[in-house]
């Protein structure tokens, strides 16, 4: 890869693993409002899917942006992603207006993000990563 591709890479892992960052802070941040939040669209288990998401969104967020065990990252963010989008914009089962334009666009928003993550997922991290350090060998 040349060199613009890594660092190309690189700005793109710290942008969205800084996306699934700050919203699992602010899901601790502001836990109650968060679980009423996901109870309202009928989110199951919400007691035990809040802490599952917050963990997934800040580790993988991290090991994205560092390219630790990237693609396993990528992957567990795009199945998460997939998720939250069918249950939390779901904009099928809105009437016409606002709401449902404003849901539609956050679902297909995370569609595209979802495609970056499946893209992170096949090829990788880049050279600027953790995935690819090159372990020192002691003679």
């Amino acid at each position: 890869m040349r060199v613009i591709e890594n660092i190309c890479l690189l700005l793109g892992r710290l942008l969205m693993g800084g996306y699934f960052i700050l919203p699992g802070i602010q899901k601790i941040t502001h836990y109650q409002t968060m679980n009423d939040y996901m109870l309202a669209h009928g989110v199951p288990a919400t007691a035990a899917l809040l802490p599952v998401t917050i963990v997934i969104q800040i580790t993988a967020g991290f090991a994205i942006i560092i390219g630790f065990k990237g693609k396993l990252a990528a992957l567990l963010l795009a199945g998460l992603t997939l998720i939250i989008s069918l249950y939390m914009h779901d904009f099928w089962s809105l009437v016409d207006g606002l709401e449902r334009t404003h849901e539609t666009q956050n679902f297909f928003k995370n569609m595209g993000i979802m495609a970056g993550l499946l893209m992170v997922t096949s090829l990788g991290t880049g050279r600027l990563s953790l995935d690819n350090k090159k372990p020192k060998i002691d003679s």
